[in-house]
């Protein structure tokens, strides 16, 4: 198996890039490896996991504080393994102590805690994105088998209190004036033992399921941002783990986007470009999927012209307005022309030279 990439390397930045540098290094990364640009590419989608991997860690300041100290160790398996990281350093710490000291010094167990956290991926449209939604979102995740009904004995039995543990899950033993409690190995912990295990989950109690978990994702959410659902994850004693659902957005032929911006392109003839006009642009609008903005192209406007309109671009996360609708205006030259429209553009041309000319005399007297 190869060695994980260094994420730094990944996303092709220095250890000490500030936030909004990730973020860009993220999405041009995103996008140069983004499966549907490079469809006949089976390495590109390994790639563009691997960025995603990346930036989740590195954009979290506690998990890019961890991966600077320990490196990918320090993560037990990285942003796509669960919350664990230097979390589940310090519970491996807490067992250790509880086990050295139960019994003998007034320490409990600290005993089995909530299920393992869950991560799915989803994808929204920029309309969805900018404004908001809500989404069924598809989860697999361990549930209760229902052949068992989650005791996992088979049908005509039932689970039996373990007797080396009775039916506590954690056996003590004492090595010299220290007492040290571990799981039961019978029962691995769970205090009852199957003796005739149920063929369908084989004595786990659960078998994975398909279910469907309502999410709302916020106007103004990102790619490569996340959302944290409580309970929604793997089960556990102490509860269920959380469900953490990464955001992915579907490329819009129309506009491009830059954070709380969004940049489209319109296109002009030279005769507006020179004479001056009213055109229609795309614009972002809740509800409305081809919206349209008025634009006055100014007389003279030169090509790649940037027309900036606040107030029309993605709502911001925190609530506080829009960003800016970005106009690149691109004048099309024609590249097919009749024998009439050559001699009038030469004609245009002969007008224009006399008159620079016309200009630069009388500025000369």
């Amino acid at each position: 198996m190869s060695e994980k990439r260094c994420y730094y390397e990944v996303l092709g930045v220095e250890r000490v890039a500030p936030p909004e540098e990730l973020r860009k290094a993220y999405k041009r990364e995103a996008l140069r490896h983004h499966p549907d640009r490079n469809p006949n590419d089976p390495q590109a989608e390994v790639n563009f996991k691997e960025v995603n991997e990346a930036y989740q860690v590195l954009s979290d300041d506690q998990k890019r504080q961890v991966y600077d100290q320990f490196g990918h160790a320090g993560l037990q398996g990285g942003a796509g393994a669960g919350e664990g990281g230097i979390g589940d350093m310090f519970s491996q710490m807490q067992d250790l102590f509880s086990e050295m000291f139960s019994g003998g010094f007034g320490f409990q167990g600290r005993g089995r805690g909530r299920g393992g956290d869950l991560r799915v991926q989803q994808r929204l449209t920029l309309m969805e994105a900018a404004f908001g939604c809500k989404k069924d979102v598809n989860v697999q995740a361990p549930g209760a088998c229902d052949d068992c009904r989650g005791t996992g004995a088979a049908e005509g039995s039932k689970p039996e209190a373990c007797g080396p543990c009775r039916g506590t899950g954690q056996v003590t033993s004492a090595r010299g004036f220290v007492m040290f409690t571990a799981p039961c190995a019978r029962c691995q912990g769970r205090g009852v033992f199957v003796k005739t295990p149920c063929k369908t989950c084989r004595g786990g109690g659960a078998v994975n399921k398909s279910k469907r978990v309502t999410v709302s994702f916020p106007a103004g959410i990102d790619a490569g941002q996340r959302l944290r659902v409580p309970s929604h994850g793997m089960p556990g004693p102490s509860g269920a783990g959380d469900l953490y659902v990464e955001i992915d957005l579907e490329e819009d032929p129309r506009f491009e986007r830059d954070g709380a911006d969004i940049v489209t392109r319109a296109h002009i003839s030279l005769a507006e470009a020179a004479l001056g006009a009213e055109i229609e642009a795309h614009a972002l609008e809740a509800k409305t999927e081809d919206a349209k903005v008025s634009v006055t192209i100014a007389p003279g406007t030169q090509p790649n012209h940037v027309i900036t309109l606040k107030g029309k671009g993605i709502p911001r996360l925190d609530g506080r307005g829009r960003g800016s609708l970005v106009i690149e205006v691109k004048v099309d030259v024609p590249t097919q022309l009749s024998a009439r429209a050559k001699e009038l553009l030469r004609e245009l041309d002969k007008e224009l030279t006399d008159a620079s000319a016309s200009r630069k005399r009388t500025a000369a007297k």
